[in-house]
């Protein structure tokens, strides 16, 4: 019960581990597709991680040609027939053995066949018989190291005649680049005396110290003395251990327990996937040099489109300036006309033309010539700023135009040299292309001119019309007041009395108020005025405010312009800066998951299972 217990618990750390393991590797496949420059063969890799946990130990036999690997298999399984041999390569592809209730070679699309067979040691390992890595044969060495990564022992098999030639060295070493656990196994040992065969395992031993730098573990075995060993369907025990080949047995039994295997088995896809992940953070940091290019490329885009923005708001800056400037000089000028007429100077011919609104015949006199303030106001030209304020407005459009056309050329030119000089992975990721726009419009400017010449109209006849108003009524109430007093001071000499100088007092008194009565004129004038330019400052506002408005909204359709002519490379940019983003995000994600992973192994099997 206690042994199934820990089964038990072996089996479920066992699934978290895989499960984890398959969720980074799923996670992976969505992202490495999308690494410019990691290259075809980290996706192979990458997709025989997703399903090596569910597949046996794996022991992948390689060497040179005639070596003996595939008769090392067949002694192993028991069946001296079940691979071809010949003294010449039979195949290019890889043969995969693993356990199956009836014999049965499936042939697979890619370089690797998969032979089913009914041995028991395949229920704990499958093998990997490899064409030879021998130079001369560059198809077969190709098709064997793209298996290599796949495997979780590696025995490099080499005859006892030919132990650690320069070929073989070449091998060893190239094998111990990919991290696997590699094992020597010397075939045709029975050549050898003892006192050989022992002199053999020195000198490879020795070699591989002294060349490589470490102390591989050497099997001297003998495929002929295996296969005889199992003739009959009966197994000579003595015989098959002096073959050596039951090293491999005992080392699937005593050397890879349960725990052992299982770890080595989760960590052959970790490994797989750890290389993988490593090589497209590499391949995005060297990128990352030519992403930094493409946000200098937006940076430069950007500053031109900030600079383009102020020097044509700088336009409408400088335009309205020469507004003010007129209405400035309307004010003025109208205050000049506005004091001419109501200076006490003109005191007589007011007073007259208030008589006449009295008598109503102003009316008629203004019907047939011009009002006091139409006169006053062309005297001192003060409607010439106000026929300027069309020209001076009329002129932002076509310069906003000029400028936008000219500013979206240059930046086509830019972006067309930009998508040139890209590499051609990137610049075939461009999607639309940029040109200049074939029409332009002109409605926001356009369409104000309607508003802006109603207000030029109401500076120059609701403003006259209000004056000319406010004159004649106090041209009205003082001819009125003026002559009460003259009617009074009749009446009052009139009167029968013997007081002279009551009479002359009341005189001087009715003159003192008529007086007064003129110098109310200046005084009402001054009001005018001040009134008279708050409004002229007041429409100033309105006039410059509508007329800014509409500069904003054919501004942003420029910028806008600009933006969609050059938007197939910025846009490019954007996505291609989001996607290196997101993947080095991710990357580094996994990167932090594997060590995870990998400290999950140091303890598979040891806390709480092993005790």
């Amino acid at each position: 019960m206690a042994l199934l217990n820990v089964e038990t618990k072996l089996a479920t750390e066992y699934e978290t581990i895989r499960r984890r393991e398959y969720e980074l590797i799923s996670g992976l496949l969505d992202v490495f597709p999308k690494v410019d420059n990691l290259g075809e063969s980290g996706m192979v890799q990458i997709r025989d991680a997703m399903f090596h946990a569910d597949h046996p130990f794996l022991i992948v036999l390689v060497g040179p040609f005639n070596s003996g690997k595939s008769s090392i298999i067949s002694a192993l399984l028991g069946q001296e027939d079940i691979l071809p041999i010949g003294p010449v390569p039979t195949t290019d592809k890889i043969t995969i053995l693993r356990w199956g209730e009836q014999p049965q070679r499936l042939s697979g699309a890619d370089a690797a066949d998969t032979l089913l067979y009914p041995a028991p040691l395949l229920q704990k390992v499958s093998l990997v018989d490899t064409p030879g890595l021998e130079s001369i044969f560059k198809e077969h060495e190709q098709i064997t190291r793209q298996f290599l990564h796949r495997a979780d022992v590696v025995l490099l098999v080499m005859l006892a005649t030919q132990a650690m030639t320069a070929s073989n060295m070449e091998y060893l070493q190239q094998l111990k680049v990919y991290g696997k656990k590699v094992i020597l196994v010397i075939n045709q040992a029975d050549l050898l005396t003892a006192e050989e065969a022992e002199s053999v395992r020195e000198y490879v031993l020795e070699q591989s110290q002294s060349r490589l730098g470490f102390r591989p573990d050497v099997w001297l075995v003998s495929a002929r003395q295996g296969l005889a060993a199992r003739r009959d369907g009966e197994l000579d025990k003595i015989a098959w251990k002096a073959s050596g080949l039951s090293r491999i047995e005992e080392y699937l039994d005593d050397q890879l327990n349960d725990v052992e295997r299982l770890r080595q088995k989760l960590q052959t896809p970790l490994q797989i996937t750890k290389n993988v992940n490593q090589s497209a953070l590499a391949a995005i940091r060297n990128n990352q040099s030519a992403l930094d290019q493409y946000q200098g490329i937006t940076a430069n885009i950007d500053q031109q489109l900030s600079a383009q923005k102020r020097d044509q708001e700088k336009m409408v800056r400088d335009l309205n300036a020469e507004l003010t400037q007129r209405f400035t000089m309307i004010a003025e000028r109208g205050n000049q006309a506005i004091q001419d007429i109501f200076r006490f100077g003109n005191a007589l011919r007011t007073l007259w033309g208030g008589l006449l609104e009295l008598i109503g015949l102003a009316g008629v006199l203004r019907r047939r010539g011009r009002s006091y303030i139409q006169s006053a106001f062309e005297h001192y030209k003060v409607f010439e700023p106000v026929d300027e304020l069309s020209g001076i407005s009329d002129r932002l459009a076509p310069r906003l135009e000029g400028k936008d056309i000219q500013d979206v050329d240059d930046l086509v030119k830019y972006a067309r040299r930009e998508i040139d000089a890209l590499p051609e992975a990137i610049k075939s990721k461009v999607i639309g292309t940029v040109q200049s726009p074939l029409k332009y419009d002109r409605q926001a400017l356009q369409e104000v001119r309607p508003r802006l010449e109603l207000l030029e109209t109401e500076a120059r006849q609701v403003e006259t019309e209000r004056l000319d108003r406010t004159l004649r009524n106090s041209m009205f109430y003082l001819a009125a007041f003026e002559l009460i007093l003259v009617i009074f001071a009749v009446v009052s000499l009139g009167i029968q009395s013997d007081d002279i100088q009551s009479k002359i007092l009341l005189l001087l008194f009715l003159l003192g108020l008529g007086v007064f009565a003129l110098l109310y004129m200046p005084l009402r004038g001054r009001l005018l005025q001040s009134a008279y330019t708050g409004r002229i400052l007041k429409l100033q506002g309105r006039y410059i405010d509508t007329l800014s408005k509409a500069a904003d909204k054919q501004i942003e359709y420029g910028m806008r312009l600009r933006r969609d002519a050059i938007q197939p490379l910025t846009r490019l940019i954007e996505a291609q800066t989001q996607i290196q983003t997101e993947q080095l995000t991710k990357l580094q994600v996994a990167d932090q998951e594997i060590v995870s992973i990998e400290a999950a192994l140091a303890k598979f099997g040891k806390k709480g299972i092993l005790g």
